[in-house]
């Protein structure tokens, strides 16, 4: 005898399970992170964190900045991110284009201990920062006594010798040039005073190299004592046991700025903000500045005194930092490249 199905049953069961992948969908988030120990960090400071807390589920796609936004732009029309994560300005050009919604900060619990910097961009759909890596000098303690307070230090031509610089493909090395620029009299309209400089620098014996591994090598093995770049590695340098310190130039301290952000055109944008608020949190940026020595943005983060001397910390800190115009950097980097190139190559 066959058995014939209610229509009013099948339709229930129909909707229960559009229902049931609703809530799945509704459940998951699907973000991106930068891999190796920052995204180890990423773990365990927001992202097992949210999952306990909300019972969510994340879905984390190994993705630089570069090649997020690569990413995003190609699914403009369908994305497939909920939250984005950036470190190097993309968020200016992804808000600009709508590929970012805009936030409105009543509903994170967290923005309003934010520095004003780190959510200046929020009506627009810039995502908040909820880290920075501060771009100072990193120096050897044994070598150098008293610590360098200036970036014209750079220029001091007894160090020459022992000065590593970093080339401008790498984004660290980018921003560390560019204050060189600023403070030998140039700017993003005219970089020569930059260039010039460090012909000079590398005509007077200074090294030049292209990764972060490089530089650790030239610490351990090649007497450097002194280097344009990052809080971040200042600290991967020390637990490598070498005997070197980051500090601050009183010139100001270019920033690469961490921003999470929400994505437009997905369904989930809710639970979104609920993972980006607890990003901003006091307890993640504490979390992040001591596995990895990035700065909080939060002005409730409190850290304690060996991991605040290693980032831009507090009020006073966070008040030197400043940032060059991404979309700037990103128009000129080609030409500023080759630039770049053809005077290291007359050296």
């Amino acid at each position: 005898m066959k058995r014939h199905l209610n229509p009013v049953s099948f339709a229930a069961v129909a909707l229960c399970l559009a229902a049931g992948h609703a809530a799945a969908q509704d459940n998951t988030l699907r973000i991106n992170s930068f891999g190796g120990a920052y995204e180890t960090a990423h773990r365990k400071c927001v992202i097992t964190p949210f999952e306990k807390e909300t019972g969510a589920h994340v879905q984390v796609v190994t993705a630089y900045s570069a090649d997020a936004f690569a990413q995003l732009r190609a699914q403009k029309n369908a994305p497939q991110f909920d939250v984005i994560n950036f470190s190097g300005g993309q968020e200016i050009v992804a808000a600009a284009e709508g590929l970012l919604s805009p936030v409105d900060p009543k509903k994170l619990v967290n923005a309003a201990d934010l520095y004003d910097f780190a959510k200046a961009g929020l009506a627009k759909g810039e995502g908040p920062a909820y880290s920075v890596a501060a771009i100072g000098m990193i120096y050897n303690q044994n070598s150098m006594r008293t610590p360098p307070a200036s970036w014209k230090e750079l220029m001091n031509p007894k160090l020459t010798p022992h000065l590593v610089l970093t080339d401008i493909s790498n984004g660290y090395g980018m921003l560390g040039f560019l204050m060189l620029n600023k403070v030998e009299g140039g700017d993003l309209s005219n970089i020569q005073p930059g260039l010039n400089a460090v012909k000079k620098l590398l005509d007077g014996g200074a090294t030049i190299v292209s990764t972060s591994p490089e530089i650790q090598q030239e610490f351990a093995q090649n007497a450097a004592w002194l280097a344009a770049y990052a809080s971040d590695y200042a600290y991967t340098l020390t637990k490598a046991n070498l005997p070197v310190k980051f500090t601050q130039g009183a010139e100001g301290t270019p920033a690469s700025y961490i921003t999470t952000n929400l994505v437009a055109k997905r369904p989930n944008q809710a639970l979104a903000l609920k993972f980006i608020d607890m990003s901003l949190s006091k307890n993640a940026q504490q979390c992040f500045a001591t596995e990895l020595r990035y700065s909080p943005t939060n002005a409730k983060a409190v850290l304690p005194a060996d991991v605040a001397a290693g980032v831009a910390y507090g009020a006073s800190g966070v008040k030197g930092l400043l940032r060059f115009d991404a979309p700037t950097i990103e128009a000129n980097r080609s030409a500023w490249v080759e630039k770049w190139n053809k005077t290291i190559a007359k050296k």
